[in-house]
């Protein structure tokens, strides 16, 4: 099983961002699915994270700016981010649960400045 993210980048304080996360392998089915973050010298942390059924959580420092989704038919998983703040620059993380096993994706760099 292979995750693999994209749609990182460099954004202005404000802008948006849209990142994408698709799994590829021998996969049945996919329970849970979400988005990490880590930031320079701090932990990595939850920033969303989405069920099978589309139940929804976020981190409180992103609701109302961050949407998360997924296809489950494309095993993908994407992360709409609006109003980006400097303190949003981290790399973020995609993560599967398949068959009550966590897989990670490489991680994708954002970073807002001006």
């Amino acid at each position: 099983v292979q995750l693999q993210a994209s749609g990182g980048g460099l954004v202005q304080p404000g802008g948006s961002l849209r990142l994408s996360c698709a799994a590829s392998g021998n996969i049945f089915s996919i329970n849970s699915m979400g988005w990490y973050r880590q930031a320079p010298g701090k932990q990595r942390e939850l920033v969303a994270a989405i069920t099978r059924g589309g139940s929804t959580n976020y981190a409180d420092s992103v609701k109302g700016r961050f949407t998360i989704s997924r296809d489950n038919a494309k095993k993908s998983v994407f992360l709409q981010m609006n109003s980006l703040k400097p303190e949003d620059t981290a790399v973020y993380y995609c993560t599967a649960e398949i068959s009550t096993r966590n897989y990670w994706g490489q991680g994708t760099q954002v970073t807002v400045s001006s």
